[in-house]
């Protein structure tokens, strides 16, 4: 999909800049960026998908109570 959209333009120039050194097309540089800001702003989407793998795995393995509490408190520091 085309649109347009208004930046400022020191953001587009190191927009260029990085799409350059990247060898990628200005398009594919906004569309991973936007992929990347909607992830960091959707964080119910990642937890419904880290959700269906450990219903997957829970079946196939044990729970390591340790480990879970361990992780829970890493996964609470952490920025998304």
């Amino acid at each position: 999909m085309k649109t347009a959209v208004s930046i400022p333009d020191k953001i587009f120039e190191q927009a260029e800049s990085l799409a350059r050194r990247t060898n990628k097309s200005r398009s594919q540089l906004f569309s991973e960026a936007l992929r990347e800001y909607l992830a960091r702003h959707t964080p119910e989407e990642i937890t419904q998908a880290m959700d269906r793998v450990l219903a997957e795995l829970e079946p196939k393995q044990q729970v390591d109570e340790f480990v879970s509490a361990a992780a829970y408190r890493v996964m609470e520091r952490s920025d998304w």
